[in-house]
């Protein structure tokens, strides 16, 4: 299983030229598998809003919910750091509110660190939560609790004005403390230029090779949502297809009188 992941550990890589490897886990069964499996980060993302509950958007996630899942990640991991995700609202009122939900993250979910989107306008905010013991992982570029604001999720960077706004971000989210921040939705040139940069990992989602880590939502990866497919997802098993044609052999087995059998039955 090897040792626990902690904050200093992911730190320690980008020095020593180590991948950071990070995947979305929503509960306790997904969490032991990808745990045992080696990751090092489980992000409790607030895209558990669209692949686990059916909405539009990250938006309508609110701060039990996070909750309800890091715990239960929690439960199911052994070695991985939980990184859980504050949702919209959940900080961007005070640094006095930012404070107190992280808080409860930490306290209630089991959380050992929080992610929170933006970058100038955050940074005081990630300043105050890290002051207080709690470690921060930032995000910028494409940040999909600002959908709306985007006109989509739609790439950032692709002007000379949108790449400098994104490396302000990642330069102010690494001063305001953070001990990572993921970058997604940027041309892979800008990702290259401020994880070379950063003294802090970066961790790409659709940014490209040259980030210190890379993340995926699971459910993407394994091809159990299929609503939309971002062109950055590699799809690493048909899992869908594998649960499609297991449910219609259960169908069969039982119209047919096959299922349950004389192995699966008491006397």
């Amino acid at each position: 299983m090897g040792e626990k992941v902690t904050v200093p550990n992911i730190v320690k890589k980008k020095h020593q030229n180590q991948k950071i490897t990070c995947l979305t886990a929503y509960d306790y069964s997904f969490a032991r598998i990808l745990d045992q499996a080696g990751i090092d980060i489980l992000l409790v993302g607030d895209s558990l809003g669209c692949v686990f509950q059916g909405q539009e958007n990250t938006l309508p996630v609110t701060l039990d919910e996070m909750i309800y899942h890091t715990r239960a990640v929690v439960r199911g991991r052994k070695r991985a750091l939980v990184v859980g995700d504050m949702p919209f609202l959940s900080y961007q009122v005070s640094a006095e509110q930012a404070i107190s939900n992280a808080g409860r993250l930490v306290q209630k979910g089991g959380a050992e660190a929080v992610k929170l989107e933006g970058g100038l306008v955050v940074k005081e905010t990630i300043e105050a939560i890290v002051k207080v013991g709690i470690p921060v992982m930032g995000h910028v570029g494409l940040t999909p609790q600002s959908v709306h604001r985007f006109g989509g999720y739609k790439i950032q960077g692709k002007s000379k004005e949108q790449r400098e706004a994104v490396m302000d971000d990642a330069l102010a989210v690494e001063e305001a403390g953070a001990f990572a921040v993921v970058l997604e939705g940027i041309p892979l040139e800008l990702a290259r230029g401020i994880s070379e940069r950063l003294t802090i990992p970066t961790i790409g989602i659709g940014a490209g090779p040259h980030c210190d880590g890379q993340v995926l939502v699971i459910h993407d990866m394994l091809g159990l949502f299929d609503d939309f497919t971002p062109k950055f997802v590699k799809r690493y098993a048909d899992i869908r297809a594998v649960m499609t044609g297991a449910v219609k052999g259960f169908i069969s087995d039982v119209c047919e009188g096959k299922f349950p059998g004389e192995e699966h039955s008491f006397r």
